[in-house]
């Protein structure tokens, strides 16, 4: 992939031999990270041996010009600005609400753990002695405290991005730092949206500038930032199949103890039942059920605090002494191996710590640090320290250690908010899966499935129905092949820790390159955190054949898929650069592309940000006619969480003014949704390249009157005036973002009249102008027809036999069983025109 990584969309001045007159565009071409092959504004022809530098450079100091505008969106021309990224700012009472709701959402995980944790500890260590009970109380307190308080809520919370959180959320804040992204598509133009705006630390800019340079000069470190996060991923996906399992195992098998004949096979057979129900209702929505989460969550986080003071005050109040960590010392000194593996046991305490952070964007930091501090963690230790007293008084039940420990009379209550609670906890998980996907989908990073929306009002609550009949039949599976808590717990926690040390090594990198953090502080922590979770990971792999395993098997398969779809991609993007049609080519041609131009408005879908693609070359042989307007569509996914409306687009012209040539970019974040109606698509484009046409004849007439006005004395070539008439462009922005709400044939604003000259033709007055508007109302009247590719994707015969097995099998195999381009990109099936091309990367 060496050669792959050297292929970037050039953003250098290109400047060619040839010159046409006429108002036409010679080959001369500034590209600036974006597309700019626009007609140049009328000159004379000058002397051409002038110093085109000495002209550009004095321009540039004689006109002081604003920037070009880069969104097409009209709406978004009447509030641009008014929906910049701001931080959440909410009430006390607000946020108080807020830390309710996080209840229900994000602690539903972590909340069911004691069902499990005590059980799983002493199946690997026999209680001999107070030291046992003790020493594995402070394990789990002293591990809730360091790692989902100390680490969770007050550090990585903190390395959010514009509020979202998880995995991705972190890939994508230092992507927006440094070029690490694999597919080579960032424009300058994406550093203008509002969330995307970087702000580098002043005391350590030397040092964030020296890990930035690094990580963009060496592939290798791309690709290991890039596993690592795909590894991450794979690791929730894990939780996905392993959290509905365990939890409700956890909660059916109480039922053992209390009904005569309930054996292991009931326990399997209710708790397949209910994972059967739990996943065939997704496609409803978690909205529909969504109410009860939070206050079933706070009947269940209070029933666990005030059970545990019950057994704390009435069997052994003296397990306090546990927050002694010497306790710890004296547990590891008896036990020495076994208490080493009953760490794989303790680390279930903190299982859906990850979730904290995973589901910051629904929420905020200030709720889920409230909710944490003064309702889960207190809840948490009193409902631990309530079994462990519990323990010291009958320490043969540690088998169900949480449902020996109920008072008789509260059994059945319990049990139901148990088993409500562990399926809220998976329903959590579940949706966590579902949201990680589609990220990782907005990223390139997974072949493409269907998504549905089951809220109109939450954009976060989606369905992914392959996904979802994956994750049941996987959590089937696991119930029946493992029929015990113990064997799945020992697979889980090398899936939670696994997340939890990717976690660990992103937020540092955010320190080193983001935040203002001195190497000290910012080593402590990898240091701190990363020890504490390496012992646990140890501890955990230690049971690979006795459940461990599993999750290694699920992280491996997805990695798999995910990297081999991202490879692919990655090598048909730079297939497509290296073959797209050049300007030479087009402008031989001429306006009429070689072909018959018929009214109407053609679509033509490609990834490309910057160039022709190849694929309009295969149209042009196969079509015997092709469509009068032609506007080249590019969806693509930005790192930030979400792009505002009004920032969405970018517009530019292509090719001189009579080849009537465009391309469209439109921008999304990873958490965007996109769910346009083709009709107010088609609606929004029409409005918008009117709006473009306009505004490039304003700046077109601002450029030529400049000239006059203040380079009188300054001559160059035809040609070079054409590549400073470029330049022009991309610095023109302001005055044409002030023009907001203008309707067809409208001046523009106040401020922007005060910088055109009182000579400056109006649009009205414009006759070009004129001719093309009413070529495009025409082109408008014969329809929208939409292109898309059939490419199939092939490795060179020169290629090595693992890339060819690769490219030729796998990745084609999954291209052929994805979601297609045409229901992918909600275009309408009538209007489609596809054609197929073969890429050879």
């Amino acid at each position: 992939m060496e050669e792959g990584d050297r292929i970037e969309e050039s953003s250098s001045v290109r400047l060619s031999s040839r010159t046409y007159s006429g108002g036409g565009v010679g080959e001369a071409r500034w590209v600036d990270g974006s597309e700019v092959d626009s007609e140049s504004p009328p000159w004379s022809l000058f002397d051409e041996n002038e110093d085109k530098e000495e002209y550009g450079s004095l321009r540039r100091r004689l006109v002081k010009k604003p920037k070009r505008v880069d969104s097409f969106d009209v709406e978004a021309m009447e509030i641009a600005g008014a929906h910049g990224h701001h931080p959440k700012d909410l009430s006390t009472w607000r946020t108080l609400a807020l830390a309710f709701q996080t209840l229900g959402v994000v602690y539903g995980d972590m909340g069911t753990s004691p069902l499990y944790v005590f059980s799983d500890v002493f199946s690997k260590v026999q209680i001999e002695s107070d030291v046992d009970i003790l020493g594995a109380l402070s394990l789990v307190m002293y591990t809730i405290a360091l790692v989902p308080l100390a680490k969770y809520v007050f550090v990585v919370l903190k390395a959010n991005d514009n509020g979202e959180g998880g995995t991705f959320a972190l890939y994508s804040l230092i992507s927006r730092y440094a070029k690490v992204n694999m597919l080579p598509n960032r424009q300058p133009a994406d550093e203008q949206i509002s969330s995307f705006k970087l702000k580098l630390p002043t005391p350590e800019l030397e040092r964030a500038l020296s890990i930035k340079e690094t990580l963009e000069r060496r592939s290798s470190l791309k690709t290991l930032l890039l596993l690592l996060v795909l590894m991450g991923t794979s690791m929730v996906i894990g939780d996905g199949i392993l959290t509905p399992a365990i939890s409700v195992m956890s909660a059916v098998s109480g039922l053992q103890g209390e009904i005569k004949g309930f054996n292991t096979t009931a326990v399997v057979v209710v708790s397949i039942v209910i994972l059967v129900a739990l996943f065939s209702i997704q496609r409803f929505g978690t909205s529909k059920v969504g109410f009860m989460f939070a206050p079933a969550l706070a009947l269940w986080f209070l029933s666990l605090g005030s059970i545990g003071i019950y057994n704390l005050v009435k069997h052994d109040i003296t397990v306090v002494k546990a927050f002694n960590p010497a306790y710890i010392y004296f547990f590891f000194k008896k036990n020495n191996r076994d208490a080493w593996s009953a760490l794989g046991g303790c680390v279930l305490c903190i299982t859906g710590a990850e979730a904290m952070f995973a589901d910051l964007g629904h929420f905020s930091v200030r709720a889920i640090q409230i909710a944490f501090t003064f309702v889960v963690f207190p809840c948490l230790l009193l409902a631990y320290m309530g079994q462990a007293a519990y323990l010291m008084k009958y320490p043969d039940s540690s088998g169900r250690i949480f449902y020996d420990s109920l008072p008789d009379s509260l059994f059945w209550p319990v049990f139901v908010i148990a088993t409500i609670a562990a399926m809220i906890a998976s329903q959590a998980m579940i949706s966590a899966t579902f949201s990680c996907v589609k990220q990782a989908m907005a990223l390139g990073c997974f072949p493409r499935l269907k998504i549905i929306h089951t809220s109109r009002r939450l954009m976060g609550q989606i369905y992914i129905p392959v996904m979802n009949w994956f994750l049941m039949i996987m959590c089937v599976v696991v119930v029946s092949i493992f029929r015990s808590t113990t064997d799945i717990a020992n697979a889980y926690g090398i899936a939670e820790v696994g997340v939890m040390l990717v976690t660990t090594s992103l937020v540092t990198l955010v320190m080193l390159l983001i935040w203002q953090t001195n190497l000290f502080m910012a080593l402590c922590f990898p240091l701190v955190f990363g020890s504490i979770e390496l012992i646990y990971f140890s501890a955990v792999l230690s049971k690979v054949l006795e459940g461990g395993w599993l999750p290694l098997v699920f992280a491996t398969f997805f990695l798999t898929v995910m990297y081999i779809w991202n490879y692919g991609r990655v090598l048909k993007y730079q297939s497509e650069v290296r073959e797209k049609i050049s300007m030479d080519f087009m402008l031989e041609l001429g306006s009429t592309l070689g072909t018959v131009r018929t009214p109407g408005i053609g679509l033509l879908y490609n990834e490309l940000v910057h160039g022709i693609p190849s694929i309009f070359g295969q149209f042009l042989l196969s079509l015997p006619a092709i469509h009068s307007t032609i506007v080249f569509v590019c969806i693509k996914y930005v790192p930030v969480p979400v792009v505002p409306q009004e920032e969405r687009f970018l517009f530019r012209r292509v090719c001189p003014r009579d080849y009537h040539i465009f391309r469209c970019i439109a921008r999304y974040g990873y958490k965007d949704i996109r769910k346009e109606d083709h009709h107010a698509f088609e609606q929004l484009l029409v409005q918008s390249l009117e709006n473009f046409l306009r505004k490039e004849a304003q700046e077109l007439a601002l450029e030529s009157n400049l000239h006059e006005m203040d380079l009188d004395s300054v001559s160059v070539s035809s040609r070079d005036y054409g590549t400073m008439g470029v330049y022009g462009n991309e610095e023109l922005k302001i005055p044409l973002m002030l023009d907001r709400g203008s309707e067809a044939g409208t001046s523009v604003s106040e401020e922007a009249s005060a910088v055109l000259p009182s000579s400056v033709m109006s649009s009205d007055e414009d006759p070009s102008l004129e001719y093309e508007l009413s070529a495009l109302r025409e082109a408008i009247n014969s329809g929208f027809t939409y292109f898309l590719e059939h490419g199939d994707v092939r490795a060179k015969k020169n290629s090595f036999f693992l890339k060819k097995l690769v490219i030729n099998y796998f990745y084609a195999f999954l291209r052929k069983n994805c979601r297609a381009g045409a229901a992918n990109m909600s275009v309408p099936h009538m209007n489609i025109l596809q054609v197929g091309m073969t890429y050879m990367v």
